[in-house]
């Protein structure tokens, strides 16, 4: 029986997906659930996988190609055997599992990817695996040859001239760049700042840390704080919540919190539904999950989706203060940062507290500057007095 391998319906906000690489080849014996190949979309990389167990057949489209939701990819024969079909050339099983980046490095240095230790999902080989290996057999790495240089062909190749690498851009970080450029130049952006003192959020976390992951199975971040800090504030000052739609401001009745993730393929912003009605440990486990699978590329679009307001903490990589862009059609995003012991007064006192700056970008088009620093300031109340958020004050 021949089995269609089609795209999945895509969103409606995605439009299309570039074919990664494939994993199989024609001929070559494939099981139900596994992965035959990547496809990227604006938002995530998706892994389809087999439908039923058989013989891949035909391949109807190659990698790079452009693919719309239910093209079909390719077809399997579920009855025929590995002697009924006829078997291509193929890439070693190590090199079918190399991403683009792994790939470079082995080809520079000339690895055996048999040799190298596999952390990877499905025994792959990750950018780590490499760097590790090559730590530790230096050898090979400067045994790799020089990139040629780049002269113009009027003059003579100069001694250690350097060559530029030139690398198209992911999909999702040409996504990305079109939104941030479209918030620039549709919005008005302004950012407000304020300053919190983290002191009572650490004693509290310090004291009950270990009993809370011990009940829910979860560590406590600092960033279901500030969620909760963030949604108690857009109750006071909904249209920090709402959105732009032509003439007209949508203003939401819940609250969709994005939480800007890293990963190697970008900044991904997975949404925390309705967090008004998440508890703590139910916002740190859907972190947490987000992280892992942003990771590993398993995000679903529809968890990229939506989404009323942004968090992004740019303090875990080292960030003191910085103007976040919002992130279209949302109206506001907040901005974390590097928590710093500084000298402060306090009850006429000079001392030293860990402090943190904060940043509220929003669209000046609907959010008066006085809202802003209000809610704000609602934000930097909660996290400074953390028993106003379980009050709702």
């Amino acid at each position: 029986m021949l089995i269609e391998v089609k795209v999945p319906v895509l969103a409606e906000s995605v439009p299309d997906a570039t074919l990664l690489a494939w994993r199989k080849h024609t001929g070559q014996r494939v099981e139900r659930g596994e992965n035959l190949i990547d496809l990227e979309t604006d938002k995530v990389t998706l892994e389809i996988t087999a439908p039923e167990s058989g013989v891949l057949v035909e391949i109807k489209m190659q990698t790079g190609e452009t693919a719309l939701s239910e093209n079909v990819l390719a077809i399997i024969d579920t009855t025929a055997t590995l002697s009924d079909a006829v078997v291509e050339p193929t890439v070693t099983e190590t090199s079918i599992k190399l991403g683009p980046a792994v790939r470079k490095l082995v080809d520079e240095h000339a690895l055996d990817t048999s040799k190298i230790p596999a952390s990877g999902k499905d025994g792959r080989v990750t950018k780590g695996d490499v760097l590790a290996y090559l730590d530790k057999t230096p050898a090979l790495a400067v045994a790799a040859p020089a990139p040629a240089a780049i002269t113009p062909k009027t003059a003579p190749a100069a001694a250690g001239a350097r060559a530029a690498e030139r690398v198209p851009m992911t999909r999702v970080r040409k996504r990305t760049a079109e939104r941030l450029l479209q918030a620039q130049q549709q919005a008005a952006l302004l950012t407000t700042f304020n300053e919190v003192n983290m002191q009572a959020l650490i004693d509290l976390r310090s004291r009950h840390k270990d009993d809370f992951e011990k009940r829910h199975g979860v560590k406590l971040g600092f960033m279901s704080f500030f969620v909760k800090a963030a949604v108690e504030a857009l109750r006071k000052f909904p249209v920090v919540n709402a959105a732009v739609d032509g003439d007209d401001i949508i203003y939401h009745p819940f609250f969709d919190i994005g939480v800007a993730v890293g990963s190697e393929r970008g900044l991904v912003v997975p949404i925390l539904r309705n967090a008004e009605e998440l508890s703590f440990a139910a916002i740190e486990f859907q972190i947490r999950d987000f992280g892992e699978r942003a990771r590993s590329s398993k995000l679903t679009i529809e968890e990229l989706t939506g989404g009323t307001f942004t968090i992004s903490n740019g303090g875990i990589f080292g960030s003191l203060v910085s103007t976040p862009i919002i992130n279209p059609p949302q109206s506001a995003i907040l901005g974390m940062h590097k928590i710093q012991d500084r000298p402060i007064a306090e009850r006429g006192q000079v001392v030293i507290r860990p402090m943190m700056y904060l940043a509220l970008s929003y669209d000046h088009r609907i959010i008066d500057g006085r809202e802003a620093v209000q809610c704000l300031d609602s934000m930097r109340q909660s996290l400074e007095d953390p028993s106003r958020m379980l009050l709702q004050v």
